[in-house]
């Protein structure tokens, strides 16, 4: 499982209800699982040429758009933004067996 996030996964932020890249990652961490996360530097309104780094590119493909945060999971399925990762958290929580 991959998130990519902008610059990190802290929760406060200047918006209302926090870091989307937060609370993704903390949504994903209290359904039990430990994401490879991916930081794709700069800022998702910046023209592609601006935004090089390797977490940009790939969400470029994945995606068709460079916005994070996006997960992938383990099985090939990709998510586009906080609020839909953080309902895919709720809805595929790891169970226990799974976390042996």
């Amino acid at each position: 499982m991959k998130l990519y996030v902008c610059w990190g996964t802290w929760r406060p932020g200047p918006r209302p209800g926090g870091h989307p890249c937060g609370r993704a990652y903390h949504a994903l961490r209290e359904a039990g699982y430990e994401p490879e996360v991916v930081k794709a530097y700069g800022l998702g309104f910046l023209p592609s040429f601006l935004n090089f780094t390797r977490g940009r590119r790939e969400v470029r493909e994945l995606t068709g758009q460079q916005w994070v945060p996006v997960l992938v999971t383990d099985d090939g399925d990709v998510i586009t933004g906080s609020r839909e990762i953080e309902r895919w958290a709720r809805e595929h929580p790891r169970s226990s067996a799974d976390r042996a």
